[in-house]
């Protein structure tokens, strides 16, 4: 028995894997386990864990079950009374952990708390969210919250306005890192097997406010996360022009997301806002910069195949994606 489970998801991650687990054996508290879940790497990622981290349990998948069914098959095995979600790609400082487990213990309504991420210049990164919406959708997509960061409206998705050094009680956390309590997911489920990859960890925080609990921000738990690593490394598949994420694996997702909370009408209301952004922008684009609007018509076909595949959010696509 342990006091934490470590959960580690791989994909191709071995050039960042020894970074994550050499930052876990670093920790100021030592009473965790780490179990990694490998994702049918095509690199040596499992060969890393089995010879150079022995008391790592390693679980080698022969196919990709995606973040989420890698991590319900994490907590089949798991003995923690918390459970701690890694990715491969983040290091945490020295008492990461043993803060982490302080505040959990401290909160009785924390049911998930996340901590600082920053890259690896030591620059902000999102970590802490307000849940999505179409007015967020329409913020982000026009660049609104962008270009008026500081505003408490137009940076609500992100938090771009607030003190990054002061910890609040927020919609969501993101996946690179988080702590969860055991008892609470036991009671609840941990993710949502449709999620393949993206938005699995939006709605669990959904379904911890559901139960009556919270989701908490912790900027002493300081992360250094690269972002994206695992993502880079999947061949043939359109990727946003705004970050790493694979565009229609987002949008299976959104979907899905949008369709389980607020129905087949505000999905397709979220899929008519960008599709409609794009067209306009593909328009605007069409003489002077026809190589932005060629990809502006893809995400409007990218899209439609999105909503089919997903019958509106209704089902998810056969997995692996």
């Amino acid at each position: 028995m342990s006091k934490l489970s470590v959960f580690i998801v791989t994909y191709n991650s071995a050039p960042l894997l020894r970074s994550c687990l050499d930052s876990l054996y670093a920790q100021t508290l030592q009473d965790f386990e780490i179990i990694v879940v490998d994702n049918a790497s095509r690199d040596d990622s499992a060969a890393l864990v089995k010879t150079g981290y022995p008391k790592v349990k390693l679980i080698a998948s022969p196919t990709n079950l995606g973040f989420g069914n890698a991590n319900n098959l994490a907590l089949s095995q798991a003995t923690g009374d918390y459970l701690v979600l890694l990715n491969p790609d983040a290091v945490l400082a020295p008492d990461a952990l043993e803060h982490a487990l302080q505040h959990i213990e401290a909160t009785p309504d924390a049911g998930m708390g996340g901590g600082l991420l920053q890259g690896t210049q030591g620059e902000w990164q999102p970590s802490a969210r307000v849940f999505p919406s179409l007015l967020n959708e329409a913020l982000t997509l026009s660049g609104l919250a962008n270009r008026y960061s500081q505003s408490r409206f137009f940076g609500r998705f992100d938090r771009t306005w607030a003190d990054p050094k002061a910890a609040a009680a927020v919609d969501w956390v993101p996946g690179a890192f988080a702590i969860v309590r055991r008892s609470l997911i036991d009671q609840i489920g941990l993710f949502d097997e449709r999620f393949f990859l993206y938005y699995e960890e939006v709605d669990l925080c959904k379904r911890i406010y559901q139960a009556g609990f919270k989701v908490y921000y912790w900027p002493d738990l300081v992360i250094t996360h690269i972002g994206g690593a695992s993502s880079e490394t999947v061949d043939e598949l359109a990727f946003s022009s705004s970050g790493k994420q694979l565009t229609l694996w987002r949008m299976r997702s959104q979907l899905l997301y949008y369709r389980k909370w607020h129905g087949c009408f505000y999905s397709a209301l979220v899929k008519g806002l960008e599709q409609n952004w794009h067209r306009l922008r593909a328009s605007h684009n069409a003489g002077k910069a026809p190589q932005k609007a060629e990809d502006s018509k893809r995400i409007v076909a990218l899209w439609q195949q999105a909503w089919q595949e997903t019958q509106g959010g209704l089902q998810s696509p056969t997995q692996p994606w």
